[in-house]
């Protein structure tokens, strides 16, 4: 079902997908389509915080989290990429080191693209860098509306919002028609949504028990999205 009219989903998530549709073949074969694909494990770092950026890159196959890490040594997924998405090119644009970590969720294949072919082509294709600026800024504050989250929201409420922003990047990749499974760990769900493994165990059992959802091993599907919605109390 689609959150259209029930959930503002545009307000707690972002792509890069549409940005690229903008170039001519011939500039999206320079900056993609040339580069060579390396093959990522479940939990690979792709960059860390702090690194010098020396390019961004691009997601072929599988998802990538951006992460910041606290203190404590614990992940705060700030955000997870798709196929077709771009990462990295912040700091590229700011000429600062890499602001957030970032980290293959499951099996990914990504192609590296060094930074003076991305300036090349942004500069080539003016059309592009506007969407580029349209990007970033909807991405400020998406991130902005997020850190409302973890201050101003119960435990269930984070829960439910992040298992429906989740539930949208599984979304893009399901036939139209069948079920939409999110396969994610406990550990990453719980880092999306700022809370303690064991809290995401226990709620997610009691959406469970109240047929909200549904789960075997791993995986999790949303059986009434309305219902999990007004879980997730947005007003």
């Amino acid at each position: 079902m689609s959150l259209s009219g029930i959930f503002p989903i545009d307000k707690w998530n972002f792509t890069t997908q549409s940005i690229l549709s903008v170039l001519s073949d011939e500039d999206f074969d320079f900056l993609i389509s040339r580069q060579g694909k390396q093959n990522y494990s479940k939990g690979e770092v792709l960059f860390r915080e702090g690194m010098v950026p020396t390019g961004i890159f691009y997601i072929h196959q599988g998802k990538v989290k951006k992460y910041k890490i606290d203190k404590l040594g614990k992940q705060q997924i700030i955000y997870v990429a798709n196929r077709g998405e771009l990462i990295g090119y912040h700091a590229v644009l700011s000429e600062e080191r890499y602001p957030d970590s970032a980290a293959a969720m499951e099996p990914c294949s990504v192609s590296f693209i060094p930074k003076e072919d991305f300036k090349f082509i942004l500069h080539r294709s003016p059309l592009f860098g506007q969407r580029l600026l349209k990007a970033l800024s909807h991405e400020y504050s998406v991130l902005a509306n997020n850190i409302s989250v973890y201050t101003q929201r119960s435990a269930m409420e984070r829960l439910a919002i992040s298992l429906i922003v989740i539930r949208e990047k599984y979304k893009e990749e399901t036939m139209e028609g069948t079920k939409v499974v999110i396969d994610i760990s406990r550990s990453d769900l719980a880092n999306m949504a700022g809370l303690s493994k064991e809290n995401v165990i226990r709620m997610l059992k009691e959406l469970k028990e109240e047929g909200i959802i549904g789960s075997e091993g791993r995986k999790i599907w949303v059986n009434h999205i309305e219902k999990l919605v007004q879980r997730s109390n947005f007003k």
